[in-house]
């Protein structure tokens, strides 16, 4: 409980953790993307754990059990203070060197923000992928025919396309969950307005990761430049290319190459607080 407000999250917590990952999902699915139904190799879940993170994957604000307190849910500032409250529960204390956000599509919204949050000095780094700031043809249109409750086909395709880069499991439905209300503003106001201004509030190192087969967005050189140029606070911004990969890299065939990549990156992240705190 937060706040008065139920929140869940699928986690695992290791004995002396070196860092704590916070996975925050994309629209439409639960924290069960994080957790591949079926494919316990293709797990980010059980990947960090391996190399000695607590990993807490959340039911972002409006999913899960807070699905029913969604109207009280449309300040971005509220959605972060449920989360970190929600992290902070599980964490209790026993945390490692900090936290570091990884969030996929919608959820680079609630995970950016964490990220630039200027009351927290426990973020360590941040992993964004399946978002930007241009959309590829055709997408608004698509977008603009989706409701909580149900997707076109269009925008289907868009996501899970080619279905020969994901498991059979994963296509069948068996992540899918009603959206948030408050998400459609999300979506109207992230690639020109939001993405910029919480990007410019991010003083953590960013991997920036972009799937070969993106359909959503666009991931052109100058695109991926453009995105790159937002994080003016950063140390560093690395863009992290997968080649072989659909739009929901943490569920597709090439998820193991991704997880490693993403938890090199955390390992780094972390490294970089042990040196700094080494007498």
């Amino acid at each position: 409980m937060v706040d008065g407000i139920p929140m869940s999250a699928l986690t695992i917590q290791v004995p002396e953790p070196r860092a704590v990952i916070v996975a925050v999902h994309g629209g439409g699915v639960t924290a069960r993307y994080f957790d591949c139904p079926g494919h316990p190799r293709l797990s980010l879940m059980r990947a960090a754990a391996s190399r000695a993170f607590t990993v807490i994957a959340l039911d972002r604000p409006g999913y899960g059990a807070s699905a029913l307190y969604q109207d009280e849910m449309t300040d971005p500032s509220r959605r972060t203070e449920l989360a970190f409250g929600a992290v902070d529960a599980i964490v209790a204390g026993d945390g490692g060197a900090g936290l570091f956000v990884m969030a996929h599509s919608s959820g680079c919204e609630l995970g950016l923000r964490m990220a630039g949050n200027h009351t927290r000095d426990d973020v360590l780094g941040v992993e964004l992928a399946g978002t930007g700031t241009r959309f590829a043809a055709g997408v608004r249109a698509a977008i603009s025919q989706a409701t909580t409750a149900s997707r076109p086909a269009g925008l289907r395709d868009l996501l899970w396309q080619p279905t020969g880069l994901y498991p059979a499991e994963v296509l069948s439905g068996q992540l899918s969950a009603p959206g948030a209300a408050y998400e459609a503003d999300v979506t109207t106001h992230w690639a020109d307005r939001d993405f910029p201004a919480a990007a410019a509030l991010v003083t953590v190192p960013v991997q920036f990761s972009v799937a070969e087969y993106e359909r959503v967005w666009e991931a052109t050189p100058e695109a991926l430049a453009d995105i790159a140029a937002l994080f003016t606070g950063s140390p560093s911004v690395t863009v992290n290319e997968m080649g072989g990969s659909g739009h929901n890299l943490s569920v597709g065939s090439t998820a193991v190459e991704y997880h490693r990549r993403v938890l090199s990156f955390a390992d780094h992240c972390t490294r970089n607080v042990d040196e700094m705190e080494a007498p």
